[in-house]
C-alpha cells in the first residue's frame, strides 16, 4: 500500500465536484435524473454496511467498499452496471484489498437471508464475474485512503479525544456523500472535526490556525455534510423505491 497520499492513485483520482453525479444517458432514457442517481448511490452505501454486519468486517472494509461502488458510477449506466449487484461485489473486494476476506458464498448467504426481492438475489458466479468488471471500472486501483488514518492523531493534537465517538459515526455518515472522491481524506477529517468542536461547544480556532489548512474549504466540507443531515431528513422509502424501480423499466 501507498504509504503517502499525495503520490497514491487515491490522490489521482480526485475529482472535481462536477464531474460526479453525472448520469450517463442511458439511465436519462430510463428517466433517471441526479436525484435518483443520488438516492440509490445512497440506498447501496446502507446496503453495503447492512451486509457488512453480517458478515462481520471492519468499518474499514465498509468505507471502501462504499468508495468502489461510487467510483464505478463515476461514468457508468446503473442500467448496464446493476446497484444491486455491483454494491456486494464492491464489498467482496474491498474485503480481500483490506485483507479481511470472507467466502463469495457467505454473502450470497446473507443477501438471501436479507432480501426477499428476486432483483437482489444474485449467485457467487454472477458476484465473481461482477468482480471483474468493478476492477476494470477502477482501473485495477484499489488502494483507498480514509479520514480514519488520520482521525485519533488530530483529535489528540485538539485536545478533542473526549469527542471520538461522535466524530468517528460523522466520518461514517460522509460515505453516505461523495466527499471521499473530492476532497483528500484529512481535509474530511478535518470538517468532521470542525463540526464536532461547535456541537460540543469547543473553542479550537487556535488549533485549526496552527495547521496552516484552507479553513475556507475545511468549513465549505462541514457545510456540505451539515446540508445534507438536513436533506437527509426528507428521504423516505417511498422514494427511494420509486428511484430503484427506474432501474427495472
Amino acid at each position: 500500500m501507498a504509504a503517502n497520499f499525495w503520490t497514491s492513485s487515491h490522490c489521482k483520482q480526485l475529482l472535481d465536484p462536477e464531474e460526479v453525479d453525472i448520469v450517463p444517458p442511458i439511465d436519462k432514457e430510463r428517466g433517471i435524473g441526479v436525484e435518483d442517481f443520488k438516492l440509490i448511490k445512497l440506498h447501496m452505501a446502507n446496503y453495503i454496511a447492512k451486509l457488512a454486519q453480517q458478515v462481520k468486517v471492519r468499518q474499514r472494509v465498509v468505507a471502501t467498499a462504499i468508495t468502489y461502488m461510487r467510483r464505478v458510477y463515476v461514468g457508468r449506466p446503473m442500467t448496464e452496471y446493476d446497484p444491486r449487484l455491483v454494491a456486494p461485489t464492491c464489498l467482496y473486494l474491498a474485503s480481500k484489498a483490506e485483507e479481511s476476506t470472507f467466502p463469495a458464498r457467505l454473502l450470497v448467504f446473507y443477501i438471501k437471508k436479507l432480501y426477499s426481492d428476486e432483483k437482489y438475489r444474485y449467485e457467487v458466479k454472477d458476484i465473481l464475474e461482477m468482480e471483474m468488471k468493478v476492477l476494470e471500472a477502477l482501473d485495477y486501483y484499489l488502494v483507498v485512503f480514509h479520514p480514519y488514518r488520520a482521525l485519533s492523531q488530530l483529535l489528540q493534537d485538539a485536545c478533542m479525544s473526549d469527542t471520538t465517538q461522535l466524530t468517528w459515526g460523522i466520518v461514517n455518515d460522509t460515505y453516505k456523500m461523495d466527499l471521499i472522491l473530492i476532497h483528500p481524506p484529512h481535509l474530511i477529517a478535518l470538517a468532521c472535526i470542525y463540526i464536532a468542536s461547535v456541537l460540543k461547544d469547543k473553542e479550537n480556532t487556535a488549533w485549526f490556525e496552527e495547521l496552516q489548512t484552507d479553513m475556507n474549504l475545511v468549513k465549505n466540507i462541514a457545510m456540505e455534510i451539515l446540508d445534507f443531515y438536513d436533506g437527509h431528513k426528507m428521504i423516505t422509502d417511498e422514494r427511494v423505491n420509486a428511484a430503484m424501480m427506474k432501474l427495472s423499466k
